[in-house]
Protein backbone atom coordinates (compact mmCIF):
# COMPACT_ATOMS: atom_id res chain seq x y z
CA UNK A 1 0.00 0.00 0.00
CA UNK A 2 0.82 3.35 -0.80
CA UNK A 3 -0.66 5.98 1.90
CA UNK A 4 1.39 8.87 1.33
CA UNK A 5 3.95 10.44 -0.84
CA UNK A 6 6.12 13.98 -1.44
CA UNK A 7 6.32 16.14 -4.74
CA UNK A 8 8.59 19.30 -3.35
CA UNK A 9 10.71 19.26 -6.64
CA UNK A 10 10.94 22.04 -9.21
CA UNK A 11 8.05 23.14 -10.90
CA UNK A 12 10.08 24.23 -14.01
CA UNK A 13 11.96 20.84 -13.80
CA UNK A 14 8.93 18.72 -13.03
CA UNK A 15 7.49 20.77 -16.28
CA UNK A 16 10.47 19.44 -18.56
CA UNK A 17 11.15 16.24 -16.92
CA UNK A 18 7.62 14.84 -17.77
CA UNK A 19 6.84 17.24 -21.09
CA UNK A 20 4.10 19.09 -19.74
CA UNK A 21 2.93 22.66 -19.21
CA UNK A 22 1.29 23.09 -14.83
CA UNK A 23 -1.34 25.39 -15.11
CA UNK A 24 -0.78 27.69 -12.42
CA UNK A 25 1.03 27.19 -9.37
CA UNK A 26 2.27 23.71 -7.71
CA UNK A 27 3.49 24.33 -4.23
CA UNK A 28 5.94 22.12 -2.76
CA UNK A 29 4.35 18.92 -0.56
CA UNK A 30 6.60 16.81 1.63
CA UNK A 31 3.58 14.79 2.98
CA UNK A 32 0.41 14.31 0.18
CA UNK A 33 -2.47 12.19 1.97
CA UNK A 34 -5.56 10.64 0.63
CA UNK A 35 -8.54 12.84 -0.85
CA UNK A 36 -5.72 15.74 -1.50
CA UNK A 37 -5.76 17.29 -4.66
CA UNK A 38 -2.71 15.44 -6.55
CA UNK A 39 -0.38 15.94 -9.86
CA UNK A 40 -1.39 13.89 -12.90
CA UNK A 41 -0.58 13.32 -15.93
CA UNK A 42 -2.58 12.21 -18.88
CA UNK A 43 -2.01 12.12 -23.26
CA UNK A 44 -4.89 13.71 -25.29
CA UNK A 45 -4.29 13.32 -29.17
CA UNK A 46 -0.51 12.43 -28.57
CA UNK A 47 -0.36 15.43 -26.37
CA UNK A 48 0.15 15.42 -22.45
CA UNK A 49 -1.61 17.41 -20.33
CA UNK A 50 -1.05 18.12 -16.70
CA UNK A 51 -4.46 17.87 -13.84
CA UNK A 52 -4.99 17.83 -10.75
CA UNK A 53 -7.02 14.89 -9.58
CA UNK A 54 -8.52 14.04 -6.22
CA UNK A 55 -6.08 10.58 -4.36
CA UNK A 56 -8.85 8.02 -4.28
CA UNK A 57 -10.77 6.62 -7.48
CA UNK A 58 -14.22 7.48 -7.86
CA UNK A 59 -15.80 5.09 -10.12
CA UNK A 60 -18.44 6.96 -12.37
CA UNK A 61 -21.06 4.40 -11.14
CA UNK A 62 -20.73 5.14 -7.55
CA UNK A 63 -23.52 6.30 -5.46
CA UNK A 64 -21.30 7.54 -2.78
CA UNK A 65 -18.11 9.51 -3.39
CA UNK A 66 -16.65 8.58 0.01
CA UNK A 67 -15.91 5.28 -1.43
CA UNK A 68 -12.83 6.84 -3.14
CA UNK A 69 -11.33 6.70 0.85
CA UNK A 70 -11.31 2.69 -0.21
CA UNK A 71 -9.74 3.20 -3.84
CA UNK A 72 -6.46 5.00 -3.12
CA UNK A 73 -4.61 2.06 -4.28
CA UNK A 74 -5.55 -1.11 -7.08
CA UNK A 75 -3.08 -3.96 -7.17
CA UNK A 76 -1.62 -4.85 -10.43
CA UNK A 77 -2.32 -8.68 -9.85
CA UNK A 78 -6.10 -8.08 -10.06
CA UNK A 79 -6.62 -4.54 -11.35
CA UNK A 80 -8.26 -6.06 -14.96
CA UNK A 81 -10.42 -7.92 -12.84
CA UNK A 82 -12.08 -5.25 -10.57
CA UNK A 83 -14.93 -3.66 -11.28
CA UNK A 84 -14.21 0.14 -10.24
CA UNK A 85 -10.74 -0.35 -12.18
CA UNK A 86 -11.00 -2.51 -15.47
CA UNK A 87 -12.76 0.11 -17.32
CA UNK A 88 -9.95 2.91 -16.58
CA UNK A 89 -7.02 0.11 -16.97
CA UNK A 90 -8.39 0.42 -20.73
CA UNK A 91 -9.09 4.01 -21.21
CA UNK A 92 -8.15 5.86 -18.50
CA UNK A 93 -4.35 5.75 -17.79
CA UNK A 94 -2.84 8.51 -15.89
CA UNK A 95 1.21 9.40 -14.85
CA UNK A 96 0.78 10.12 -10.83
CA UNK A 97 3.99 12.77 -10.25
CA UNK A 98 6.17 12.15 -6.83
CA UNK A 99 9.75 12.42 -5.72
CA UNK A 100 9.65 10.35 -3.25
CA UNK A 101 6.87 7.83 -1.11
CA UNK A 102 6.91 7.14 3.04
CA UNK A 103 5.79 3.32 3.92
CA UNK A 104 5.99 2.34 7.62
CA UNK A 105 8.26 -0.60 8.60
CA UNK A 106 6.69 -2.52 12.01
CA UNK A 107 9.50 -3.24 14.48
CA UNK A 108 8.29 -4.53 17.24
CA UNK A 109 5.03 -3.02 18.94
CA UNK A 110 6.21 0.38 16.84
CA UNK A 111 6.02 1.57 13.37
CA UNK A 112 9.19 3.32 11.71
CA UNK A 113 8.12 5.53 8.65
CA UNK A 114 11.00 5.93 6.09
CA UNK A 115 11.07 7.83 2.92
CA UNK A 116 11.96 6.01 -0.37
CA UNK A 117 13.01 7.95 -3.36
CA UNK A 118 15.62 7.33 -6.73
CA UNK A 119 19.05 8.03 -6.21
CA UNK A 120 18.91 10.50 -8.61
CA UNK A 121 16.61 12.40 -6.50
CA UNK A 122 14.74 12.94 -9.74
CA UNK A 123 10.86 12.83 -9.77
CA UNK A 124 9.18 9.81 -11.15
CA UNK A 125 5.79 8.53 -12.32
CA UNK A 126 3.63 6.08 -10.38
CA UNK A 127 1.54 4.09 -12.66
CA UNK A 128 -1.85 5.44 -12.00
CA UNK A 129 -5.69 5.15 -13.26
CA UNK A 130 -8.19 8.04 -13.08
CA UNK A 131 -12.23 8.64 -13.11
CA UNK A 132 -14.75 10.91 -13.53
CA UNK A 133 -17.56 11.06 -11.47
CA UNK A 134 -20.73 13.27 -11.87
CA UNK A 135 -23.47 13.31 -9.88
CA UNK A 136 -26.66 16.38 -10.31
CA UNK A 137 -24.31 18.42 -11.48
CA UNK A 138 -21.52 17.57 -8.53
CA UNK A 139 -18.29 16.49 -11.15
CA UNK A 140 -15.08 15.18 -9.35
CA UNK A 141 -12.25 13.77 -11.30
CA UNK A 142 -10.19 11.23 -9.45
CA UNK A 143 -7.24 8.91 -9.20
CA UNK A 144 -5.46 5.87 -8.07
CA UNK A 145 -1.86 4.31 -7.79
CA UNK A 146 -1.14 0.78 -8.66
CA UNK A 147 0.65 -1.27 -6.18
CA UNK A 148 2.89 -4.44 -6.92
CA UNK A 149 5.38 -6.57 -5.13
CA UNK A 150 8.35 -5.62 -3.39
CA UNK A 151 12.13 -5.14 -5.29
CA UNK A 152 15.05 -6.02 -2.80
CA UNK A 153 14.86 -2.90 -1.09
CA UNK A 154 11.11 -2.44 -0.39
CA UNK A 155 10.97 -5.89 0.71
CA UNK A 156 12.91 -4.91 4.09
CA UNK A 157 10.18 -2.55 4.45
CA UNK A 158 6.61 -3.63 3.56
CA UNK A 159 4.83 -6.58 1.02
CA UNK A 160 3.84 -4.19 -1.50
CA UNK A 161 5.23 -0.79 -2.96
CA UNK A 162 3.78 1.78 -5.98
CA UNK A 163 4.33 0.76 -9.71
CA UNK A 164 7.34 3.03 -10.74
CA UNK A 165 7.46 3.84 -14.73
CA UNK A 166 10.71 4.19 -16.74
CA UNK A 167 10.37 6.72 -19.48
CA UNK A 168 9.58 4.08 -21.93
CA UNK A 169 6.98 2.52 -20.09
CA UNK A 170 5.28 5.76 -19.42
CA UNK A 171 5.06 6.55 -22.94
CA UNK A 172 3.04 3.14 -23.47
CA UNK A 173 1.21 3.67 -20.48
CA UNK A 174 0.07 6.96 -21.18
CA UNK A 175 -0.73 5.96 -25.59
CA UNK A 176 -4.74 5.74 -25.71
CA UNK A 177 -3.90 3.21 -28.56
CA UNK A 178 -2.66 0.75 -26.58
CA UNK A 179 -5.60 -1.88 -24.72
CA UNK A 180 -3.85 -4.94 -24.75
CA UNK A 181 -4.39 -5.78 -20.99
CA UNK A 182 -1.69 -8.68 -20.77
CA UNK A 183 0.49 -6.13 -21.98
CA UNK A 184 -0.28 -2.93 -19.92
CA UNK A 185 -0.05 -5.51 -17.26
CA UNK A 186 3.26 -6.76 -18.05
CA UNK A 187 4.31 -2.88 -17.20
CA UNK A 188 3.67 -3.16 -13.71
CA UNK A 189 6.68 -4.70 -11.84
CA UNK A 190 8.44 -3.42 -9.31
CA UNK A 191 11.15 -0.73 -10.35
CA UNK A 192 14.43 -1.77 -9.97
CA UNK A 193 16.39 -1.08 -6.26
CA UNK A 194 19.35 -0.55 -7.17
CA UNK A 195 17.99 2.79 -8.37
CA UNK A 196 16.30 3.49 -5.35
CA UNK A 197 17.08 4.54 -1.98
CA UNK A 198 15.19 4.21 1.43
CA UNK A 199 15.76 6.13 4.91
CA UNK A 200 14.17 6.20 8.23
CA UNK A 201 12.33 9.54 8.84
CA UNK A 202 11.02 11.31 11.76
CA UNK A 203 7.32 10.24 12.99
CA UNK A 204 6.51 13.70 12.12
CA UNK A 205 5.25 12.32 8.92
CA UNK A 206 2.65 10.04 10.74
CA UNK A 207 0.19 13.06 10.58
CA UNK A 208 -0.83 14.13 7.67
CA UNK A 209 -1.14 17.37 8.62
CA UNK A 210 2.13 17.94 9.07
CA UNK A 211 3.06 18.86 5.41
CA UNK A 212 6.18 20.28 6.80
CA UNK A 213 10.48 19.83 5.25
CA UNK A 214 11.08 17.73 8.31
CA UNK A 215 9.32 15.05 7.02
CA UNK A 216 11.78 14.55 4.52
CA UNK A 217 14.81 14.65 6.76
CA UNK A 218 16.58 11.55 7.70
CA UNK A 219 16.55 10.69 11.30
CA UNK A 220 20.50 9.82 11.18
CA UNK A 221 20.74 13.46 10.18
CA UNK A 222 17.95 14.39 12.88
CA UNK A 223 19.73 12.06 15.40
CA UNK A 224 23.21 13.57 15.35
Amino acid sequence: MCGRYSLYADMDFIQEEFDVTIPGTLPKRFNIAPSQDVLVVTADGGKRKAHMYRWGLIPFWAKDPKIGYKMINARAETVDEKTSFRGPLKTKRCLVIADGFYEWKREDKLKQPFHIRLKSGKPFAFAGLWDQWDHKGEIITSCTHITTIPNKLMEEIHDRMPVILNREAQDSWLDPSIQDTEYLKSLLVPYESEHMEAFEVSPVVNSPRNDVADCIVPLSNISS
